[in-house]
């Protein structure tokens, strides 16, 4: 259990509190409305139509993008960390996982599909999956472009630069597959649309665990690399110690 010492504040009469209180509340509410400002233009994003038939293996064998929208019209998709080599998923991408379950009810009842998608072999990520006790469906895109179209996967080539594309920008990286979301759209007459794309921090909404860290006086309380390697771990392994490293990665340190 991550401890630091008791946070320090100033001491004050109810009255005081108050006042103060409200001076934080007219901070929040414009907090709010900007944050409905930007999601109202994150929907007037323009388009682009998908032309390729991606194939992803699934437990009911192979499915193409259009399936995979299970008869929805709208589709999240998590770019799930878990490269083609790994024993196990990223950290990160596992704790943003464990926020999903209680969602997924209420997106399907909103016209909305929730999927993960790696590059990691469908067996592999079936192990890992019953062992986190996840309900959503997870495919495998190994044998597909999809990854790398979507910017979240890098190729040999591209990480001998030093530099890849990633989050909208020119950025170095020492690990060839990255998290993300993307959105897509399906209209009447099947053809598919890519709507947003978000990386990095952009999913942190999400992340009720988060929501809740910033109420209490200690916060998110990440004093080490200042991130959630200093403190999350895959949610069965709380008290086994070990450390992730700066990609996400969980290693025994025993």
């Amino acid at each position: 259990m991550k401890t630091v010492a008791n946070p320090v504040s100033t001491i004050v009469s109810r009255d005081e509190w108050l006042h103060a209180r409200r001076e934080l509340l007219t901070q929040e509410k414009a907090l709010t409305r900007q944050y409905d400002a930007v999601a109202a233009a994150r929907r007037t994003l323009p388009w682009v139509q998908i032309e390729k038939e991606y194939e992803f293996d699934t437990l009911h064998g192979k499915r193409t993008l259009s399936q995979i929208f299970d008869g929805r019209s709208q589709l999240i998709v998590r770019h799930f960390m878990f490269g083609p080599d790994w024993k196990e998923g990223c950290v990160g991408c596992s704790f943003a996982s464990d926020h999903v379950g209680g969602a997924l009810i209420h997106l399907q009842n909103h016209d909305v599909t929730y999927v993960a998608v790696s590059r990691a072999p469908l067996h592999q990520i079936e192990l890992f999956r019953k062992r986190m006790g996840w309900v959503f469906p997870w495919f495998s895109s190994l044998a597909s472009e999809f990854n790398f179209d979507f910017l979240v996967s890098f190729t040999k080539e591209e990480m001998a630069k030093g530099e890849v594309f990633y989050n909208y920008g020119m950025t170095r990286v020492s690990i060839e597959d990255r998290s993300g979301l993307s959105v897509f759209y399906k209209d009447p007459d099947g053809r598919i649309f890519h709507t947003y794309s978000t990386y990095a921090r952009g999913d942190e909404g999400g992340l009720t665990t988060y929501f809740y860290l910033d109420l209490t006086p200690k916060g998110r309380n990440e004093t080490g690399r200042g991130n959630l390697g200093d403190w999350v771990r895959h949610h069965d392994r709380y008290d086994a110690g070990g450390s992730v490293d700066p990609e996400g990665r969980y290693h025994d340190d025993r």
